[in-house]
């Protein structure tokens, strides 16, 4: 990886994500726009000599603009210069690291599965970002993508004030951890927390057929969290939400695409701020102060509503209150 003369990563990405949007206008232009961030991401690759650096996945549009969002709101609060590291599902842990050292990388920050895989193979300090959750993640310092279940409980509070209690089926292997913090979240909130253990789809989708029969759609919701098990989204989530549909009973989740599909309302991940709150505790390690350990819930969101599943289940939603989501379905 040779040097190369410095230039700002936020300047590079800007670059990037104008070409992105310019792109949104013009169709035509989409084989220019990749090109566009393909440049942007090579000349990051080689940008100097930097202490933080963040490792992602090299993959194409539309996750890119994904992570191109996150290491601009990285480098927004480093009010620094960060090194991008691209790398590939077969990259070679000893040339990253050869890179690392090459570019005075001290901290690095690790965004996706691929990222992090790369990083772990290094002795660099690592900050995890940009995974759904990390199997060891109380060895770990980070924030994964599932929002906090105090704000999806706050917001079910605010949409459905009768709301009394919350369901949930999940694996114990992914989100055991989730769990705990749901017990406790759903405590402060008033909400009785009921969680079904299903390790397969098959006991998935018999506890939710279980869940559903003795549900009361008046005061109960069901919660999907981000669990490729029993959140399986070609078989598991279609009968789940028809079935909610059919019997008027609230679902609120953890991912963004299934608003569209049918649930109340989701709550995701805002890109720059996700980028912001990983920088505070890169420089923070930079500064040789210790960060709480542990790989924290998304804090910094956006928020979906879906405004014909609310009418179905009877419920009225202020102007006020819609203005209060980034994003309403259908849209006006």
């Amino acid at each position: 990886m040779p040097r190369a003369h410095s230039a700002s990563l936020r300047t590079l990405l800007r670059g990037a994500a104008g070409a992105l949007a310019a792109a949104a206008l013009a169709p035509r232009a989409l084989a220019q726009t990749a090109s566009a961030t393909d440049a942007a991401i090579a000349r990051v690759r080689v940008s100097g000599v930097e202490p933080l650096g963040v490792v992602f996945p090299d993959i194409g549009e539309p996750f890119r603009q994904v992570f191109i969002e996150i290491i601009a709101g990285i480098e927004a609060q480093a009010r620094q210069r960060v090194h991008g590291y691209p790398v590939s599902a077969s990259q070679d842990p000893a040339e990253l690291a050869a890179a690392l050292r090459r570019n005075g990388t001290r901290v690095v920050i690790a965004l996706g599965r691929q990222g992090l895989r790369a990083a772990s193979a290094i002795e660099t300090p690592v900050v995890v970002g940009g995974v759904s959750s990390v199997p060891d993640g109380e060895r770990q310092v980070g924030i994964c993508l599932t929002p906090d279940p105090a704000l999806l409980f706050a917001n079910l509070k605010a949409l459905v004030p009768a709301a009394r209690r919350v369901m949930v089926v999940y694996n114990p292997a992914n989100n055991e951890w989730l769990l705990k913090l749901a017990r406790e979240a759903a405590r402060g909130a008033g909400l009785e927390l009921t969680a079904f253990e299903a390790r397969d789809l098959a006991s998935a989708a018999r506890l939710y057929e279980s869940a559903f029969a003795a549900a009361d759609g008046k005061r109960d919701a069901l919660w999907l969290p981000i669990d490729p098990t029993t959140v399986d989204e070609a078989t598991i989530l279609p009968l789940v939400l028809r079935e909610a549909w059919d019997r008027v009973v609230p679902v609120f989740s953890s991912s963004f695409v299934h608003v569209k599909r049918g649930a109340l309302f989701t709550l995701y991940p805002d890109n720059a701020e996700l980028g912001r709150n990983l920088a505070i505790l890169a420089t923070a390690m930079l500064a040789g102060e210790a960060p709480p350990r542990g790989v924290t819930p998304l804090r910094g969101v956006h928020s979906a509503l879906n405004l014909r599943t609310a009418s179905h289940i009877g419920l009225t939603i202020s102007a006020r209150v819609q203005h209060g989501f980034t994003f309403v379905y259908p849209e006006p």
